[in-house]
């Protein structure tokens, strides 16, 4: 039998915290159209957390529920794991539980692993952010005017700046911003919620987007340099407190400075694996898709130690009889 020290080297693969996601999706997707985002959301937590549970880790959650007054299940500082390699956990158990109870599109269950010290711990507040893909990687500045950083990713591109579609939160707070961009002729596609799901089709080349600006979650923020980091990309980000008390929990964090911006490495100075999976149909992954005795599933893998981007196409058996046959 392996003794402590042993199981602590072992490294996990990547691969196999894909259980971890899928059962999220799995539950929580059987709440498409039902109205109840508590629901969906509860679904994806307690998946999730049983599956992290049975895993040979020690983890350690640093962007999670909340704090552990504030969610009985995944709170920050929470540790999973029937002990082994010790690494940090920022989860995400359903971005879009809105998108689920509505039906909607681009819903995802998503987990980031690092190294202890991978990834920072934020304070769950607002965050402006920017994010370009490889192309445009190291040649944006999120201090500078929409209308100059569209010019800057068009010639990273190679086209107009008519050519290319931004991602932009649906929200008031958007309204000055969305106008700018549609003043300096850009495409816009306005998301209702998502912020990494659309990141991440940002980051992908192919998925007909190109950037991601506008102001969301700092948690979604860390997850979000964690997978970019694993793709290439970039994010930059400014915390963006809008109270005296968000300001001091701030400072708790280590953040003096709201204005000081933040990059992919401030972020996520050390991450592993980043493992999501589509819950609802999206630009990148396909929703789950159940059957009479299973379901199915489709998944990316991003694997910073092996250099590895995987996007799984998962059939889960969940009947105990035999099944006959597997369907394309």
């Amino acid at each position: 039998m392996a003794t402590t020290e042993e199981q602590a080297e072992r490294t996990v693969a990547a691969v196999d915290f894909l259980t971890v996601t899928e059962q999220a999706a799995i539950a929580s997707a059987r709440w498409l159209g039902r109205g109840d985002n508590m629901a969906a959301d509860q679904a994806a937590v307690d998946a999730m957390r049983t599956a992290l549970g049975e895993m040979p880790i020690t983890g350690t959650v640093v962007i999670g529920e909340g704090q552990k007054d504030e969610a009985p299940e995944l709170y920050v500082g929470e540790v999973l794991g029937t002990g082994g390699m010790p690494c940090e956990i920022a989860v995400d158990p359903l971005e879009g539980t809105s998108l689920v109870a509505r039906g909607d599109s681009g819903a995802v269950a998503i987990c980031a692993i690092g190294a202890p010290g991978g990834m920072m711990s934020a304070p769950d507040m607002y965050m402006q952010k920017l994010v370009v893909g490889a192309t445009a990687r190291g040649r944006v500045n999120i201090e500078a005017p929409i209308a100059e950083t569209l010019e800057i990713v068009a010639r990273c591109y190679g086209r107009a700046v008519r050519d290319l579609t931004t991602i932009v939160l649906d929200r008031p707070r958007h309204e000055q911003l969305i106008e700018d961009i549609r003043a300096a002729g850009a495409r816009i596609r306005l998301i209702p919620d998502g912020d990494i799901t659309a990141s991440l089709s940002v980051a992908v080349r192919g998925t007909g987007d190109h950037l991601y600006v506008g102001i969301g979650g700092s948690t979604e923020g860390v997850i979000t340099a964690a997978a970019l980091e694993c793709l290439g990309a970039e994010i930059q980000a400014k915390m963006w407190p809008r109270t005296d008390e968000e300001r001091r929990k701030m400072a708790e964090f280590g953040i003096e400075r709201p204005d000081r911006v933040l990059t992919t490495r401030d972020l996520a100075p050390a991450p592993r694996y980043v493992v999501a999976t589509g819950v609802t149909d999206g630009g990148l992954l396909k929703g789950v898709r159940y059957f009479a005795d299973g379901a199915r599933t489709h998944s990316i893998v991003m694997d910073l130690v092996g250099n590895t981007v995987r996007f799984i196409d998962t059939v889960h058996l969940l009947s105990p009889t035999l099944i006959r046959e597997i369907r394309l």
